[in-house]
């Protein structure tokens, strides 16, 4: 038998600790699920109604590799319109399988073995785990709560060492809902500019921005040529199962980008492409009452979760909160199983995202508000019962 069957690099990945956790739940009855990052709200019926026409009509083929034309010049006189940005839509912007494949793609295009790629702690699941894939190293740079979990460019100036060659943002964050003001950003944006990095920005959460304006990294002076801007439909417009994102930059780095899309990929869906051009053509007043009713729900959960004694900052974005269980002395994979067993209330234990995510938790409320309601009633009971 041959010997070494599974690559090296693969095989040290630990598998995703949101994944693992959740493996847990599937056979447990009269579970409120806290945990996978999914809007519950149903992708808006004009947007299913144009992917169903789209079927009987037949479009059921390949695309160009790249994605529709029709899609990717109405993405650009989207982000044009909304964000003052310019983008060649035949040669500066790529349709891929969700964010995830962007990302994929960014880190697989840009590293050579060895490339070091600066990346926040807390991160999302799969920013390590890309970079290591694509043979480079990344970097972890811890922020904390104090901090509200913000990068500031004094680290980034600090861990920038030779070798490094990117920077990974998300913003609003996962697991953090953490997002970045402008001012903050153009300070990011002066750091990245002295020592000659690029940056990978997953911005997927814009939309849901709820305390300023989301302001693109590539908007910045300077920056446009320096930033791969990541985005898609997923999260503002509830199409998570649709599995369209999009990738912007560089004419070159989106050209190597769509070579191995070419070689693994070939095309996102059809259906999802056609999909996505309704999203953006009258999809708006949706986002709108969706990102209403999760700033109902965000503003609900930071004050419950801090009455009960859980430390928690206000996210700025996304649809996730973050709290702090360091009171309860308990690991946080301790505390999310014992709450699961106990009180059947699943969440997502802080060190899936981190080592130094130890002794926090993150919660997706994601979820109507009668169940955001009897969660919060079961996590206090849980707390008043360990105290006993």
């Amino acid at each position: 038998m041959t010997q070494d069957r599974i690559s090296k690099i693969v095989e040290k990945l630990a598998p995703s600790g949101i994944r693992a956790f959740f493996d847990l739940v599937l056979n447990m009855k009269d579970v409120i699920s806290l945990g996978v990052g999914e809007p519950d709200f149903v992708t808006p019926w004009h947007i299913r109604e144009k992917a169903i026409h789209s079927l009987e009509k037949g479009f059921t083929s390949y695309t160009s590799n790249k994605g529709m034309p029709e899609l990717r010049k109405e993405i650009a006189q989207f982000l044009q319109k909304r964000y003052g940005l310019s983008y060649d839509f035949l040669e500066e912007i790529l349709i891929t399988v969700g964010v995830s494949e962007g990302l994929d793609l960014a880190m697989r295009a840009l590293l050579n073995p060895g490339d070091k790629v600066l990346v926040p702690e807390p991160a999302y699941v799969s920013y390590g785990p890309v970079v290591e894939l694509a043979g480079g190293e990344p970097i972890y740079l811890q922020t904390n709560i104090k901090n509200e979990f913000k990068l500031t460019a004094q680290q980034i100036d600090q861990a920038a060492v030779k070798g490094t060659k990117a920077l990974m943002i998300n913003y609003p964050s996962n697991p953090t809902g953490t997002s970045y003001t402008k001012a903050e950003l153009l300070a990011i944006a002066q750091v990245v500019k002295k020592h000659d990095l690029l940056i990978v920005s997953d911005e997927d959460y814009d939309e849901l921005t709820y305390d300023f304006d989301h302001t693109p990294l590539s908007s910045l002076p300077g920056m446009k040529d320096r930033v791969i801007y990541l985005n898609g439909f997923s999260k503002a417009y509830a199409m998570t199962g649709f599995r369209i994102g999009y990738a912007c930059g560089p004419r070159e780095i989106i050209a190597a980008m769509t070579k191995i899309h070419q070689y693994t990929m070939l095309c996102a869906s059809i259906t999802g492409q056609i999909a996505a051009q309704d999203a953006l053509k009258y999809g708006q007043r949706d986002v709108a009452e969706m990102r209403k009713e999760y700033n109902r729900r965000r503003r609900y959960m930071v004050s419950s979760l801090n009455e009960m004694g859980l430390d928690c900052h206000t996210p700025q974005g996304a649809f996730y909160v973050f709290p702090s269980i360091q009171k309860t002395g308990m690991k946080s994979l301790d505390f999310a199983k014992d709450l699961l067993e106990k009180e059947k209330v699943a969440l997502v234990p802080g060190v899936a995202f981190g080592p130094s995510c130890e002794g926090y938790i993150r919660i997706s409320y994601a979820s109507s508000y009668e169940n955001l309601q009897e969660a919060v009633k079961r996590i206090k009971r849980y707390l008043q019962k360990s105290k006993e």
